[in-house]
Protein backbone atom coordinates (compact mmCIF):
# COMPACT_ATOMS: atom_id res chain seq x y z
CA UNK A 1 0.00 0.00 0.00
CA UNK A 2 1.37 3.42 -0.96
CA UNK A 3 2.05 5.79 1.94
CA UNK A 4 -0.48 8.55 2.55
CA UNK A 5 0.84 11.82 1.05
CA UNK A 6 1.86 14.43 3.61
CA UNK A 7 -0.41 17.41 3.94
CA UNK A 8 1.03 20.79 2.96
CA UNK A 9 -0.09 24.37 3.45
CA UNK A 10 -1.75 24.21 0.05
CA UNK A 11 -4.25 21.72 1.49
CA UNK A 12 -5.65 24.34 3.88
CA UNK A 13 -7.51 27.60 3.41
CA UNK A 14 -5.24 30.60 3.99
CA UNK A 15 -7.67 32.05 6.53
CA UNK A 16 -7.41 28.80 8.50
CA UNK A 17 -3.60 28.97 8.40
CA UNK A 18 -3.69 32.52 9.75
CA UNK A 19 -6.10 31.38 12.44
CA UNK A 20 -3.74 28.54 13.39
CA UNK A 21 -0.82 30.97 13.58
CA UNK A 22 -2.85 33.13 15.98
CA UNK A 23 -3.54 30.05 18.11
CA UNK A 24 0.09 28.94 18.11
CA UNK A 25 1.21 32.37 19.30
CA UNK A 26 -1.40 32.77 22.03
CA UNK A 27 -3.58 35.39 20.37
CA UNK A 28 -6.57 33.05 20.70
CA UNK A 29 -7.09 30.00 22.91
CA UNK A 30 -7.94 26.46 21.85
CA UNK A 31 -11.68 27.02 22.18
CA UNK A 32 -11.42 30.19 20.12
CA UNK A 33 -9.57 28.32 17.38
CA UNK A 34 -12.07 25.47 17.34
CA UNK A 35 -15.04 27.84 17.21
CA UNK A 36 -13.62 29.85 14.32
CA UNK A 37 -12.25 26.79 12.49
CA UNK A 38 -15.66 25.09 12.49
CA UNK A 39 -16.63 26.70 9.18
CA UNK A 40 -13.68 24.96 7.50
CA UNK A 41 -14.67 21.54 8.83
CA UNK A 42 -16.36 20.00 5.80
CA UNK A 43 -16.48 16.58 4.22
CA UNK A 44 -16.47 14.65 7.48
CA UNK A 45 -13.70 16.72 9.10
CA UNK A 46 -14.11 18.35 12.50
CA UNK A 47 -12.47 21.49 13.86
CA UNK A 48 -10.51 19.29 16.28
CA UNK A 49 -9.40 17.17 13.34
CA UNK A 50 -8.15 20.26 11.53
CA UNK A 51 -6.17 21.29 14.60
CA UNK A 52 -4.64 17.82 14.81
CA UNK A 53 -3.75 17.90 11.11
CA UNK A 54 -1.98 21.25 11.49
CA UNK A 55 -0.11 20.27 14.67
CA UNK A 56 3.41 18.77 14.75
CA UNK A 57 4.06 15.10 14.05
CA UNK A 58 7.63 14.56 15.21
CA UNK A 59 7.85 10.96 14.03
CA UNK A 60 7.56 11.80 10.32
CA UNK A 61 10.33 14.37 10.15
CA UNK A 62 13.41 13.26 12.07
CA UNK A 63 16.50 13.90 9.93
CA UNK A 64 19.28 12.77 12.28
CA UNK A 65 17.97 10.09 14.64
CA UNK A 66 18.86 9.66 18.27
CA UNK A 67 21.86 7.36 18.49
CA UNK A 68 23.26 8.31 15.08
CA UNK A 69 26.87 7.04 15.19
CA UNK A 70 28.21 10.22 13.58
CA UNK A 71 27.49 12.27 16.69
CA UNK A 72 27.33 12.15 20.47
CA UNK A 73 24.69 13.83 22.59
CA UNK A 74 24.19 14.55 26.27
CA UNK A 75 22.04 16.66 28.56
CA UNK A 76 23.82 19.21 30.68
CA UNK A 77 22.88 21.85 33.24
CA UNK A 78 23.80 25.46 32.61
CA UNK A 79 24.15 27.77 35.60
CA UNK A 80 22.08 30.94 35.18
CA UNK A 81 22.48 32.99 38.38
CA UNK A 82 20.77 36.06 36.89
CA UNK A 83 17.96 34.02 35.38
CA UNK A 84 16.26 30.81 36.49
CA UNK A 85 19.23 29.52 38.48
CA UNK A 86 19.83 26.47 36.31
CA UNK A 87 18.77 25.55 32.77
CA UNK A 88 18.72 22.10 31.23
CA UNK A 89 20.21 21.88 27.73
CA UNK A 90 20.82 19.36 24.97
CA UNK A 91 24.40 19.17 23.65
CA UNK A 92 25.32 17.55 20.34
CA UNK A 93 28.72 17.28 18.68
CA UNK A 94 30.58 15.16 16.10
CA UNK A 95 31.60 11.76 17.46
CA UNK A 96 35.06 11.85 15.89
CA UNK A 97 35.98 15.50 16.20
CA UNK A 98 39.65 16.32 15.93
CA UNK A 99 40.48 19.58 17.60
CA UNK A 100 38.19 22.31 18.84
CA UNK A 101 34.80 22.93 17.28
CA UNK A 102 32.90 26.08 16.29
CA UNK A 103 29.79 26.49 18.43
CA UNK A 104 26.13 27.22 17.70
CA UNK A 105 23.40 28.03 20.19
CA UNK A 106 20.03 26.67 19.00
CA UNK A 107 16.92 28.48 20.23
CA UNK A 108 13.53 26.80 20.09
CA UNK A 109 10.06 28.07 19.25
CA UNK A 110 7.53 28.99 21.92
CA UNK A 111 7.08 25.40 23.08
CA UNK A 112 10.42 24.69 24.69
CA UNK A 113 12.96 22.05 23.71
CA UNK A 114 10.85 19.64 21.69
CA UNK A 115 12.12 16.74 19.53
CA UNK A 116 12.27 18.91 16.41
CA UNK A 117 14.75 21.36 17.96
CA UNK A 118 16.84 18.49 19.34
CA UNK A 119 16.98 17.20 15.75
CA UNK A 120 18.17 20.63 14.57
CA UNK A 121 21.02 20.43 17.10
CA UNK A 122 21.94 16.97 15.82
CA UNK A 123 21.90 18.22 12.21
CA UNK A 124 24.41 20.92 13.16
CA UNK A 125 26.61 18.35 14.93
CA UNK A 126 26.70 16.24 11.75
CA UNK A 127 27.97 19.36 9.97
CA UNK A 128 30.85 19.78 12.41
CA UNK A 129 29.47 22.06 15.10
CA UNK A 130 29.21 21.87 18.85
CA UNK A 131 25.50 22.66 19.21
CA UNK A 132 23.72 23.53 22.43
CA UNK A 133 19.92 23.76 22.67
CA UNK A 134 18.66 25.05 26.05
CA UNK A 135 15.13 24.45 27.30
CA UNK A 136 13.54 27.70 28.46
CA UNK A 137 10.82 25.66 30.19
CA UNK A 138 13.33 24.23 32.68
CA UNK A 139 12.01 26.31 35.63
CA UNK A 140 8.51 24.94 34.94
CA UNK A 141 9.62 21.32 34.69
CA UNK A 142 10.96 21.30 31.13
CA UNK A 143 9.28 20.46 27.84
CA UNK A 144 6.24 18.38 28.86
CA UNK A 145 5.95 16.21 25.76
CA UNK A 146 2.69 17.87 24.68
CA UNK A 147 2.70 20.93 22.42
CA UNK A 148 -0.47 22.47 23.86
CA UNK A 149 0.77 22.06 27.44
CA UNK A 150 4.16 23.42 26.40
CA UNK A 151 2.58 26.50 24.84
CA UNK A 152 0.53 27.15 27.97
CA UNK A 153 3.60 26.78 30.18
CA UNK A 154 5.63 29.07 27.94
CA UNK A 155 3.18 31.90 28.53
CA UNK A 156 3.93 31.63 32.26
CA UNK A 157 7.68 32.26 31.92
CA UNK A 158 9.29 35.39 33.30
CA UNK A 159 10.83 36.57 30.04
CA UNK A 160 13.36 38.79 31.78
CA UNK A 161 14.77 35.66 33.44
CA UNK A 162 14.47 33.64 30.24
CA UNK A 163 16.58 36.19 28.37
CA UNK A 164 19.22 35.85 31.09
CA UNK A 165 19.06 32.07 30.73
CA UNK A 166 19.95 32.29 27.05
CA UNK A 167 22.71 34.81 27.73
CA UNK A 168 24.12 32.40 30.31
CA UNK A 169 23.91 29.48 27.88
CA UNK A 170 25.69 31.51 25.20
CA UNK A 171 28.50 32.37 27.63
CA UNK A 172 28.91 28.76 28.76
CA UNK A 173 28.97 27.48 25.18
CA UNK A 174 31.47 30.10 24.03
CA UNK A 175 33.78 29.28 26.94
CA UNK A 176 33.79 25.48 26.52
CA UNK A 177 37.24 23.93 26.31
CA UNK A 178 36.20 21.82 23.29
CA UNK A 179 35.01 24.91 21.40
CA UNK A 180 36.94 27.43 19.36
CA UNK A 181 35.31 30.40 21.06
CA UNK A 182 33.55 31.36 17.84
CA UNK A 183 29.84 31.46 18.63
CA UNK A 184 26.84 31.55 16.33
CA UNK A 185 23.13 31.43 17.11
CA UNK A 186 20.17 30.16 15.13
CA UNK A 187 16.56 30.44 16.28
CA UNK A 188 13.07 29.83 14.98
CA UNK A 189 9.96 31.93 15.62
CA UNK A 190 10.37 32.82 19.33
CA UNK A 191 13.95 31.63 18.89
CA UNK A 192 14.38 33.92 15.91
CA UNK A 193 13.45 36.83 18.15
CA UNK A 194 15.92 35.55 20.75
CA UNK A 195 18.65 35.33 18.09
CA UNK A 196 17.97 38.97 17.24
CA UNK A 197 18.06 39.86 20.95
CA UNK A 198 21.36 38.07 21.53
CA UNK A 199 22.85 39.93 18.57
CA UNK A 200 22.09 43.19 20.39
CA UNK A 201 23.63 41.94 23.64
CA UNK A 202 26.77 40.03 22.63
CA UNK A 203 29.39 42.21 20.92
CA UNK A 204 31.58 39.14 20.30
CA UNK A 205 28.86 37.05 18.66
CA UNK A 206 30.25 35.81 15.34
CA UNK A 207 26.99 35.12 13.44
CA UNK A 208 23.23 35.19 14.02
CA UNK A 209 20.51 33.51 11.95
CA UNK A 210 16.93 34.39 12.91
CA UNK A 211 14.13 32.47 11.19
CA UNK A 212 10.90 34.56 11.14
CA UNK A 213 11.50 36.09 14.57
CA UNK A 214 10.29 39.29 16.19
CA UNK A 215 12.64 42.23 15.76
CA UNK A 216 14.23 44.18 18.61
CA UNK A 217 13.36 47.84 19.17
CA UNK A 218 14.83 49.92 16.35
CA UNK A 219 17.04 51.80 18.80
CA UNK A 220 18.85 48.53 19.61
CA UNK A 221 19.94 47.91 16.02
CA UNK A 222 23.07 50.02 16.59
CA UNK A 223 24.22 47.48 19.20
CA UNK A 224 24.45 44.66 16.65
CA UNK A 225 28.04 43.76 15.79
CA UNK A 226 27.54 40.27 14.35
CA UNK A 227 26.61 39.65 10.72
CA UNK A 228 22.96 38.64 10.35
CA UNK A 229 21.28 36.18 8.00
CA UNK A 230 17.54 36.72 8.31
CA UNK A 231 14.89 34.37 6.89
CA UNK A 232 11.30 35.48 6.34
CA UNK A 233 8.16 33.67 5.29
CA UNK A 234 6.10 35.36 2.59
CA UNK A 235 2.73 35.12 4.33
CA UNK A 236 3.62 36.33 7.82
CA UNK A 237 2.23 39.81 8.44
CA UNK A 238 2.75 39.54 12.20
CA UNK A 239 6.54 39.40 11.71
CA UNK A 240 7.07 41.11 8.37
CA UNK A 241 5.29 44.36 9.24
CA UNK A 242 8.10 45.41 11.59
CA UNK A 243 10.93 44.64 9.18
CA UNK A 244 11.13 47.88 7.14
CA UNK A 245 11.75 50.02 10.22
CA UNK A 246 14.30 47.59 11.65
CA UNK A 247 16.05 47.22 8.32
CA UNK A 248 16.37 51.00 8.07
CA UNK A 249 17.92 51.05 11.54
CA UNK A 250 20.37 48.27 10.62
CA UNK A 251 21.39 50.17 7.50
CA UNK A 252 21.86 53.39 9.47
CA UNK A 253 24.08 51.54 11.95
CA UNK A 254 26.16 49.89 9.22
CA UNK A 255 25.25 46.38 10.34
CA UNK A 256 26.16 43.57 7.95
CA UNK A 257 22.98 41.68 7.11
CA UNK A 258 21.37 39.61 4.40
CA UNK A 259 17.60 39.02 4.34
CA UNK A 260 15.68 36.48 2.31
CA UNK A 261 11.93 36.11 1.89
CA UNK A 262 10.71 32.78 0.52
CA UNK A 263 7.78 33.10 -1.93
CA UNK A 264 4.60 31.26 -1.08
CA UNK A 265 5.73 30.20 2.39
CA UNK A 266 3.98 30.37 5.73
CA UNK A 267 5.40 31.26 9.14
CA UNK A 268 7.18 28.13 10.39
CA UNK A 269 8.09 26.90 6.92
CA UNK A 270 11.35 25.37 8.15
CA UNK A 271 9.62 23.15 10.72
CA UNK A 272 9.27 19.82 8.93
CA UNK A 273 6.87 18.38 11.49
CA UNK A 274 3.84 20.41 10.36
CA UNK A 275 1.95 21.03 7.09
CA UNK A 276 3.32 24.58 7.01
CA UNK A 277 6.69 23.03 6.10
CA UNK A 278 7.91 24.00 2.64
CA UNK A 279 10.57 21.49 1.59
CA UNK A 280 12.20 23.56 -1.15
CA UNK A 281 12.30 26.79 0.87
CA UNK A 282 13.50 24.99 3.99
CA UNK A 283 16.34 23.32 2.09
CA UNK A 284 17.42 26.61 0.52
CA UNK A 285 17.24 28.45 3.84
CA UNK A 286 19.17 25.70 5.65
CA UNK A 287 21.83 25.50 2.92
CA UNK A 288 22.25 29.26 3.21
CA UNK A 289 22.47 28.96 6.99
CA UNK A 290 25.19 26.31 6.84
CA UNK A 291 27.17 28.35 4.28
CA UNK A 292 26.82 31.44 6.48
CA UNK A 293 28.03 29.59 9.57
CA UNK A 294 30.91 28.05 7.62
CA UNK A 295 31.97 31.50 6.47
CA UNK A 296 31.85 33.13 9.89
CA UNK A 297 32.51 30.29 12.33
CA UNK A 298 34.78 27.80 10.56
CA UNK A 299 37.16 30.13 8.69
Amino acid sequence: MAPTPRLTAADFDQELLILFDAYVHGDIDRRGFLDKAAKFAVGGLTAAGLLAALSPDFAIAQVVPQGDPRITTERIDVDSPNGSGKVRAYLAKPAKASGKLPTVLVVHENRGLNPHIEDIARRLAVDGYLALAPDALTPLGGYPGDEDKARALFAQLDQSKTRQDFLAAAAVLKARADGTGKLGVVGFCYGGGMAHFLATQLPDLAAAVPFYGNHPPVEDAAKVKAPLLIHFAAVDERINAAWPAYEAALKAAGVRYTAHQYPGTQHGFNNDTTPRFDAAAAKLAWDRTLAFFAQHLKV
